[in-house]
């Protein structure tokens, strides 16, 4: 019970909850690269700057690696610095992006996983970076980490995921 209150505080307020909103794309699309290869550089670059966040604090509101992450903080800043986007600031937010939905068994290194840990609305995000794990922010007190979709917990809470580099 207190990990899944600690991880409703992930859920910044801002932006629609329910889709309704304007929806912007984020995705970035066979245009955007010419050279081949570039796509998969860009996700590999999405990877390893997660990855190499690992251990940095969580703070409720965080988004740089100087005052520590929240999950949508941590989401952002990878997203931003390794691929150049710029994304809305909220887990409520970023659900609602106009990208492609991806079925569990179809993630790729980069995309977008949501969970719901308090029931209901989704309130937590991740990157997926390949072999069932995923980096994210968990809670206060916590540090950003890997854990697996495996895990009962987050196999429980897990609700979608987003494509955006494609």
């Amino acid at each position: 019970m207190w990990l899944a209150l600690q991880l409703g505080a992930c859920a910044t307020t801002g932006g629609s909850a329910t889709g309704g909103g304007d929806s912007q794309a984020y995705g970035l699309g066979e245009d955007s690269y010419r050279e081949p290869g570039a796509l998969a550089a860009v996700s590999n670059d999405v990877l390893m700057r997660a990855i190499g966040l690992v251990g940095i604090p969580y703070r409720y509101g965080g988004t740089s690696p100087q005052g520590g992450f929240d999950c949508s903080g941590l989401v952002g800043f990878v997203f931003k610095d390794a691929a150049g986007l710029s994304l809305p600031r909220s887990t409520r937010e970023l659900i609602d992006i106009d990208a492609p939905k991806i079925d569990r068994d179809d993630l790729q290194p980069g995309d977008l996983v949501f969970f719901n840990p308090r029931g209901g609305r989704v309130s937590h995000i991740g990157i997926y970076v390949g072999e069932g794990r995923f980096v994210h922010a968990p809670a206060t007190g916590g540090t950003v980490r890997l854990d697996s979709l495996e895990s009962t917990y987050w196999r429980k809470h897990y609700v979608s995921a987003k494509r955006l580099l494609h």
